[in-house]
């Protein structure tokens, strides 16, 4: 198959999973495709070598994060000065969707590998191994930064509790509950 095409295929497969997943991370739509936009520019480069290799999978995913955190430290220089304090949107009544709010919110105030780390763990259900794999780190490195993050959460959203748990049990952090928030970042 002709690479173009084969990319192209690709591309239509997965844009919707990588867009949920850049949502997550971001928290912001627009942003959210900039970093898919940027993500697939890069992986078209590569794309013959990268699919003579197998499943580009994982090459697409690590991309993604290593964007992500790029996009994170160019946007950390830049402070946006206002005004007036932007308008603050009414909650909706529904506790799902709150409870999702406050999940974004807290994720949001994470350091951005932390973040890559429960989203690749909890959302996209992913091992220590394939996490480490998709970061490029050691799989100590993923429990570490799961661990620190998850007891971040907990100071950050003392009102998630019950989706963290309550902490270290048995040397290893407590699951997080997806189902409280929509895994396809609509909350």
């Amino acid at each position: 198959m002709d690479p173009e095409e084969s990319f192209r295929e690709y591309v239509a497969g997965r844009v919707a999973a990588l867009s949920r997943t850049a949502y997550l991370l971001t928290g912001d739509r627009h942003l959210a495709e900039d970093l898919v936009q940027l993500t697939l520019i890069r992986v078209a480069r590569r794309w013959e070598r990268l699919v003579s290799r197998g499943d580009p999978d994982a090459y697409v995913r690590r991309t993604l994060y290593t964007q992500h955190v790029s996009m994170w430290r160019r946007r950390w220089r830049v402070v946006e000065l206002r005004a007036e304090p932007p308008e603050v949107t009414a909650p909706d009544s529904t506790e799902g969707l709150a409870r999702a709010l406050v999940v974004r919110d807290a994720l949001r105030r994470l350091a951005p590998r932390q973040r890559a780390v429960l989203v690749l763990r909890y959302f996209e259900d992913l091992t220590e191994v394939e996490a480490a794999a998709a970061l490029g780190c050691s799989v100590s490195t993923v429990k570490s930064q799961t661990r620190d993050a998850l007891a971040r959460l907990r100071s950050l959203a003392p009102e998630l509790a019950e989706l963290i748990g309550p902490g270290m049990a048995g040397g290893r952090p407590s699951t997080v509950h997806v189902s409280a928030v929509d895994r396809e970042g609509r909350g």
